[in-house]
């Protein structure tokens, strides 16, 4: 499918970055004529993902989080955050609710459930030693 708009940016993985993430989002987004609680809803899955990118992917270390979006027609956004971190080994089971790698940092493990709750759609792939993409569609409107 060809997207009717796309935007992509590299940002460095720290926590400082995540409320930027949201806010270019948002800032992308508003062509699409959300409703405030579309647009929060998209901002707080996005937020989950790049946390998910600075705190699991880099694990104490620094890299680049690439955070991309498309409109995909005039009523569905695409997001996709990337890193180039440590991969997660087994995706079916990050996914399960309240599973963390870290509980001594006290993470809840609710990260994915967030994103599935918030979007339309959800896929993760993930290589071990080479990072994870994640990638949501929210379908903004009435007919959403």
């Amino acid at each position: 499918m060809v997207s009717k708009n796309s935007m992509r940016l590299e940002f460095l993985g720290c926590a400082q970055n995540e409320s930027f993430a949201r806010v270019v989002i948002s800032a992308f987004a508003v062509q699409l004529g959300p409703t405030i609680e579309e647009i929060t809803d998209v901002k707080t899955a996005v937020s989950e993902a790049v946390t998910n990118a600075i705190v699991h992917g880099y694990e104490g270390t620094q890299g680049m989080v690439v955070l991309s979006a498309c409109v995909e027609d005039e009523h569905v956004l695409s997001v996709t955050i990337e890193d180039a971190g440590k991969g997660i080994a087994d995706v079916e089971k990050a996914m399960e609710p309240f599973y963390t790698t870290q509980p001594e940092m006290e993470r809840s493990g609710m990260g994915f459930s967030v994103m599935q709750t918030f979007m339309d759609t959800l896929e993760v792939t993930s290589v071990p030693g080479e990072g994870t993409r994640v990638r949501m569609t929210k379908r903004f409107g009435a007919d959403a």
